[in-house]
């Protein structure tokens, strides 16, 4: 998916303007969660993110979705990991 069909992927579920999210290479945030949903669209590295103990590996050009309060956790490729994300509460 291209920014563009994202940005029309956010309007259509209510989804406010996203921001630019940059993470380090090779870290880590262990389990956790958030007081809103979460729309997000990987426009360069790597994100793994870890839901009820199965891993999936989210790159350039994949959105991934986390519900509100959903207990995750995150690391990021040797690249470092770079995302427009969009919160919803």
């Amino acid at each position: 998916m291209n920014t563009e069909q994202f940005q029309r992927l956010l309007e259509q579920e209510g989804f406010p303007e996203p921001v630019e999210v940059e993470q380090a290479p090779n870290s880590q945030l262990s389990n956790h969660e958030h007081l809103f949903e979460v729309r997000a669209l990987v426009i360069q590295g790597s994100i793994d993110i870890t839901i009820h103990g199965k891993n999936r590996t989210y790159q350039a050009g994949d959105v991934f979705e986390l519900g509100f309060k959903e207990v995750h956790s995150e690391s990021y490729g040797p690249e470092g990991v770079k995302y427009l994300a969009s919160r919803k509460q």
